[in-house]
């Protein structure tokens, strides 16, 4: 079943919620640590809520996603957000469909962001190791490469607390999951209702898969890539990654 297809018409309202600021926010301190980037590639961007403030503030961006269908959300909010602005400065950003674990660009980038768990996608050690080596020749000497992992505790944590309900105005959803302990992989099934008005709701399915890496694999993948300096934080702050963190950081340096 392919993943946000026609789940990317309604991403935005069922996941108002997501801490995108968060996100922004500790991207501004690492990069006040590492250095701030000029330009950024931000691969799974989705709909483009984190890409789109950073083009709003001057840099330039290349949202990247395999979902064409989120793209063109991500295309027509930036869009909208150019009107608002009416000729402030900004930035740029450009919309392409590639897959993470073969990205390609025609000039190296100051920094890589990869946030809200998409490397917990790539579902086999082999996809990891390739989109490492991926992002890594797409850096300049010295750019930083960001992103952030569900440990194996948080998934463990759906399962257990799952089913999960949510009911908007326009849309809403049925949240099931199925965990394999011993792979650390997980697969969510949602249920969603979309309003298409009066009284009429459009009932579509979507399942999506995870997995769960060791902290520690992770990082010396990182540097069997190349990558020179490897740090760890948690939850979105820069402290060290403890038992109980819920969101795994790290920022490897080129």
């Amino acid at each position: 079943m392919e993943s946000y297809g026609e789940f990317a018409a309604v991403y935005d309202e069922l996941m108002s919620d997501m801490p995108y600021e968060d996100w922004l926010w500790f991207t501004e301190q690492c990069w006040e640590r590492y250095g701030k980037p000029s330009v950024i590639a931000d691969l799974g961007c989705g709909t483009g809520s984190i890409a789109i403030p950073l083009a709003l503030a001057g840099m330039q961006v290349y949202g990247i996603d395999l979902s064409e269908d989120m793209l063109t959300v991500a295309r027509s909010k930036w869009d909208e957000a150019l009107s608002a602005v009416q000729g402030a400065r900004a930035g740029s950003a450009t919309w392409l469909q590639q897959d993470m674990r073969e990205l390609e660009l025609g000039a190296p980038v100051d920094a890589v962001i990869s946030f809200c768990d998409c490397v917990n996608y790539l579902t086999e050690e082999a996809d990891v190791i390739a989109a490492f080596e991926a992002v890594y020749a797409a850096l300049r000497l010295g750019g930083v490469f960001l992103f952030d992992v569900h440990p194996k505790a948080q998934l463990i944590r759906y399962a257990e607390e799952q089913p999960f309900v949510l009911d908007e105005d326009g849309a809403a959803y049925i949240w099931t999951c199925e965990l394999d302990e011993e792979r650390c992989e997980i697969e969510h099934h949602l249920t969603i209702f979309a309003h298409e008005g009066g009284e009429r709701f459009r009932r579509f399915e979507e399942m999506h898969v995870q997995r769960a890496y060791e902290a520690d694999w992770i990082a010396e993948q990182l540097h069997a890539a190349g990558f020179s300096k490897v740090e760890r934080f948690a939850d979105f702050k820069l402290q060290p990654q403890g038992e109980h963190s819920e969101r795994l950081f790290f920022a490897a340096v080129k």
